[in-house]
């Protein structure tokens, strides 16, 4: 990669927008997912000098940008010989990025949300007979978001080549599970 935009070639430009775009829809910032786009198509670690003239974006934007994608685990700062700047690099296995963030994304958003309805539950069950019908969907909710974390644990736990297995045999765990 080079130090501007004008360098990149049109579908690296592309690729990058777009993913921004995409980023905003999974409700991250657009910054943030063009800047992990730029990390993950380059061959080499970048500075957050560079990335900010490259996506022509002001420092201090890539600086809490790079923060969050730290947070995220799926990017890490490096040092490169002969500069005494932090330099960036992706995470480039796309198979151990999706499980990172998966990972991520459960801590963040779905254990809070098991924890609340179980209190939920718990609490609908001690005030007795009032609402049966929202305690019920209650813990319809509450079992299949156990059933849904354990799913995800026993994924966790798979080796990317693994996951990478159990994604090919798609329609095949229909076949499987009729027989």
């Amino acid at each position: 990669m080079t130090d501007n935009h004008n360098a990149l070639s049109p579908a690296v430009q592309k690729f990058i927008l777009h993913w921004g775009e995409m980023g905003t829809r999974w409700g991250i910032n657009r910054t943030v997912a063009q800047i992990h786009a730029l990390l993950f198509l380059s061959d080499r670690p970048l500075s957050a000098e560079e990335i900010a003239a490259t996506l022509s974006v002001a420092r201090s934007n890539v600086s809490t940008s790079l923060r969050e994608l730290q947070g995220w685990r799926i990017v890490r700062g490096v040092s490169v010989f002969g500069d005494r700047r932090q330099h960036f690099e992706s995470m480039k296995d796309l198979w151990e990025m999706f499980r990172v963030i998966v990972e991520e994304r459960k801590r963040r958003e779905f254990d809070p949300t098991v924890a609340v309805v179980r209190e939920c539950v718990s609490e609908a069950r001690k005030s007795g007979a009032g609402d049966t019908y929202a305690r019920d969907r209650m813990e319809e909710m509450l079992e299949f978001i156990v059933l849904m974390s354990g799913l995800f644990e026993e994924f966790r736990n798979l080796s990317p080549g693994a996951m990478k297995g159990v994604a090919k045999l798609r329609g095949g765990i229909r076949k499987l599970l009729r027989a």
